[in-house]
């Protein structure tokens, strides 16, 4: 599966283990990700695609706010995650 902004994994490996996270952006092999509360933008996560499980999950409205670099906040992060518990949250 291919990753794209705005999508939700979850981590396979690492003191993050089972967290579930945000890509905020893709390079190569590595994923950008935050979760909005202990991993933030400022600070983002960088992983390996291999140690994180994508779900079919994606927040439209974070990944146009990505896609067109607009002001995007901690708050909004969390939110889309919230959005994604919401919605069942098991979405493979």
């Amino acid at each position: 599966m291919e990753y794209q902004s705005g999508q939700v994994v979850y981590s396979k490996s690492g003191h993050d283990k089972g967290d579930v996270l945000i890509v905020l952006s893709v390079e190569g092999n590595y994923v950008y990700l935050a979760d909005g509360k202990r991993r933030r933008l400022e600070k983002p996560k960088r992983k390996k695609k291999i140690h994180v499980q994508p779900t079919g999950y994606v927040d439209t409205a974070l990944a146009d706010k990505l896609a067109k670099h607009a002001y995007i906040l901690n708050a909004d992060i969390a939110k889309a995650i919230q959005r994604y518990k919401e919605v069942g949250g098991n979405i493979i």
